[in-house]
């Protein structure tokens, strides 16, 4: 088995039903915006309160999202926080990605998983951070976490710049259904890198351009079922898990395991699965520093 059969077997459950990927679609907040609970805030810093003025004069006046996503983001922002709306399934599915997450990480940092605070002592950056649905929870594992958001209302994207021109790092970024979204991923998957320490981990997740992909996130999302707006997804800008691979190499990021998302209507659970032809998340390790002098 080659390195890349390796990487694409995930672990295997019983196959259920993949539905529609716009439900993995997420409003941008920043932390200012949200109604975390104050232990989870004093856990989370913003990249807006961090970032230099000198970073961000030449850093705010552009944005890794194209424009035309930035706008759609906003049309749709006002439905975010309604666990019973729109994008339910996604609050569903949080469990199972901070399942992978949790996984990953505490293999990758030695840490306990059945610990209430694995993430004690790490320091996190949550690219494009949804409202904190995602960070706020590993803020609650014990995790410094630093949230980017992407709606040009809220913190800009364009932080994740003036983070990697101040030379911060962290031990783990995250980017979650955000690459897709991006005018330019070998760009952004290298600002990526920059921001995480050598050995660090990354987690990206994103929309495969599969043809099963644009007959459930666009056509029947879309089209059929009216779920969201035509046009809302753009099937040229889904990645493979192949070019995901090769992008984030070139950008000194291994990736060692992927796994696919799917979702059992009967059960109403998403489930972690070897089936990436629709949604999938990626976990990589940042290259040694010295191995390249």
């Amino acid at each position: 088995m080659n390195q890349m059969q390796r990487i694409l077997a995930a672990r295997r459950l019983p196959p259920s039903i993949i539905p529609p990927s716009c439900f993995l679609h997420r409003r941008w907040f920043s932390t200012s915006e949200t109604d975390a609970s104050s232990s989870a805030h004093q856990k989370i810093q913003t990249s807006e309160d961090r970032a230099s003025n000198k970073s961000r004069s030449t850093a705010s006046t552009t944005s890794s999202l194209k424009e035309h996503e930035l706008a759609k983001f906003s049309a749709i922002a006002d439905t975010w926080w309604h666990s019973e709306g729109p994008f339910k399934p996604l609050h569903l599915m949080n469990p199972t990605r901070l399942a992978f997450i949790r996984s990953t990480l505490c293999r990758h940092f030695s840490k306990d998983p059945s610990s209430a605070r694995p993430f004690e002592g790490l320091r996190l950056i949550d690219v494009s951070c949804g409202g904190g649905l995602l960070y706020e929870p590993l803020a609650r594992m014990g995790a410094t976490v630093t949230g980017i958001d992407a709606v040009d209302k809220n913190v800009k994207i364009s932080r994740l710049h003036a983070l990697v021109d101040e030379g911060r790092t962290f031990d783990a970024v995250l980017a979650l259904e955000v690459i897709k979204h991006v005018a330019n991923p070998a760009e952004f998957s290298n600002s990526l890198s920059a921001l995480t320490i050598s050995n660090g981990a990354t987690i990206v997740s994103t929309i495969n351009r599969s043809m099963r992909a644009y007959a459930s996130a666009i056509v029947a999302a879309e089209y059929i079922l009216q779920w969201l707006p035509k046009g809302t997804h753009e099937w040229s800008s889904f990645l493979t898990p192949e070019e995901l691979t090769m992008i984030l190499q070139r950008a000194s990021v291994d990736v060692k395991e992927m796994a696919g998302f799917v979702y059992n209507p009967i059960t109403g659970r998403w489930l972690l699965s070897d089936d990436t032809s629709v949604n999938f998340i990626a976990y990589g390790t940042k290259k040694n520093d010295l191995a390249d002098i």
